[in-house]
């Protein structure tokens, strides 16, 4: 199970090394996405713990 952990680490790393080197602005667009979906997620339980708190 360890084992297999550390492979699929390592396919997603140069998986992530080739996105970035064969299209460098396709990366940005996709890191750009993940964060905002972060920055919204985060926003969303601000606003939930606003609201419990009232």
């Amino acid at each position: 199970m360890v084992q297999a952990k550390k492979i699929m680490i390592y396919v997603v790393a140069v998986f992530a090394l080739y996105t970035i080197i064969t299209s460098p602005a396709r990366a940005a667009d996709l890191v750009q996405i993940g964060f905002e979906g972060i920055s919204s997620a985060a926003q969303g339980v601000g606003n939930f713990m606003t609201e419990v708190v009232r």
